[in-house]
């Protein structure tokens, strides 16, 4: 039998494992971002994905707990425990840190320290510079478990602030009409303000009502947006030529048609397959994500160093194909349920 010694410590395989309620770590108890309540989990970030209702116990950043508390309520889980970046706790037999993943607000990656070996579990990340969270900090470790949304070659994100000139462009030469955007309530709603405003957009924003709750708690946690107004109870005359941001859903339904001659942009990193622009009736494509692109996740494996890499929810044989000629050892981790949020 093998020594348990750190000199020879147990496979992350052992100790790992993936259950029906999601990825168990079993000698610490609990479960990262689990799809079903479960007694204690670990999450990465707020997004409903990832940040279920119905947990006993709660562990996540301070921004992502107040994101659950904002989005769940009372399901935001029964007991619920605030773990900054860097601090470090002792769950069972595990050693678990929290850093810091540059998605949205909170979101973070979760390292596991077991007899002797290191496990990260990425989360969703992006390495692109962000206002309104903290960047990503590649964690050195022996298995990385990173997403890969994005993870085929085609997919290389273009510069977020081009993205966002052809917007500011667009409002410039159709001065008439209504631009309304369609973003994610989390994390891009508040990432294309933050852009915008960078740009020298200093106008007024209209946001649908949905969007305007996480909004406030962004401005909370001390990211300032400007002047945002609603659009919800804004005058038809009064939008013309403004700039209006709604979930992707009101974007295409009765809601818009109100608006004057609207043009309809998207911001996701899905708006580089000209396919789904199309299908979403979609005139200005915005390519800005907040996941990491092909280059980015490749970048990232380097940077980390892990001699094994998990991959999971997205695009997994590219990037195990890619890790395999790098030599690293690596496989699909068979999690469901994790997606873009409002894809």
């Amino acid at each position: 039998m093998p020594s348990m010694s750190p000199n020879n410590p147990p496979h992350p395989e052992r100790w790992m494992k993936v259950c029906p309620e999601g990825l168990y770590v079993e000698p610490g108890g609990f479960y990262v971002d689990p799809l079903r309540p479960v007694e204690r989990a670990v999450i990465t970030h707020g997004h409903s994905d990832h940040a279920r209702p119905g947990h006993a116990k709660v562990l996540a950043t301070p921004g992502t707990l107040a994101i659950m508390r904002q989005r769940l309520g009372e399901g935001a889980g029964g007991f619920q425990q605030a773990l900054e970046y860097g601090e470090a706790i002792r769950i069972g037999e595990v050693t678990v840190r929290l850093a810091p993943a540059g998605h949205v607000l909170g979101s973070a990656q979760v390292i596991l320290e077991h007899a002797g070996s290191r496990v990260v579990v990425s989360g969703d990340y992006k390495r692109t510079f962000d206002r309104t969270c903290a960047p990503f900090e590649p964690v050195p470790c022996d298995v990385f478990i990173t997403e890969a949304t994005f993870g085929l070659p085609v997919f290389r994100h273009p510069p977020d602030l081009g993205e966002v000139r052809k917007l500011i462009h667009s409002l410039e030469i159709f001065p008439e009409r209504t631009h309304v955007v369609g973003v994610y309530a989390l994390g891009k709603c508040q990432r294309l303000i933050t852009l915008l405003r960078a740009a020298g957009y200093d106008r007024p924003i209209y946001l649908h009502g949905a969007l305007e709750p996480i909004c406030t708690l962004y401005e909370g946690f001390g990211i300032a947006l400007g002047e945002l107004r609603p659009a919800t109870v804004a005058a038809k005359e009064e939008l013309k030529g403004a700039l209006v941001l709604a979930p992707p859903a009101a974007v295409a339904d009765r809601w818009a048609r109100r608006l004057t001659d609207p043009v309809v942009a998207m911001a996701s990193g899905w708006m580089r397959v000209r396919q789904r622009a199309r299908q979403r009736g979609v005139e200005l494509p915005l390519v800005i994500s907040d996941h990491a692109d092909w280059d980015e996740l490749t970048q990232t494996l380097d940077d980390v160093g892990a001699p094994e890499v998990w991959v999971t929810h997205g695009r997994e044989e590219a990037l195990v194909h890619h890790a395999t000629q790098r030599g690293i050892r690596a496989r699909a981790l068979a999690l469901v349920g994790f997606e873009e949020e409002g894809a």
